[in-house]
């Protein structure tokens, strides 16, 4: 049965995390909340499947973490891109929009 709601492509999260995170600092729920809201509410990263992103991207150095308090004035953990995030999400894009515009011309073709 359709549905407005759809899960991820595999491989596309870590994208999506980075490029939210490009704006500046955030905790887990607000990058996920960034992200349906930009995606007009068809992509919905579930917690399961965000903080062993979150958890995975710190390991490789892509992005930091600090302890903080969130809007509500709840403790919080905050991540950041880091250098090496910046130059992941230059070479994530450039191969997203590389497989973009291949799905296109197959799509194309008749």
């Amino acid at each position: 049965m359709p549905t407005t709601k759809s899960e991820l492509l595999q491989g596309t999260l870590d994208l999506l995390i980075l490029k939210t995170l490009s704006a500046g600092a955030q905790h887990g729920y607000a990058i996920a909340q960034r992200i349906q809201e930009r995606s007009a509410d068809v992509l919905v990263v579930e917690e399961g499947s965000l903080y062993p992103a979150l958890y995975r991207m710190e390991e490789k150095g892509w992005i930091a973490a600090e302890w903080g308090k969130s809007e509500n004035n709840r403790r919080a953990k905050f991540y950041s891109l880091t250098r090496a995030g910046r130059k992941q999400l230059e070479e994530e894009t450039a191969l997203w929009e590389r497989i973009v515009r291949a799905i296109g011309l197959v799509l194309k073709t008749a």
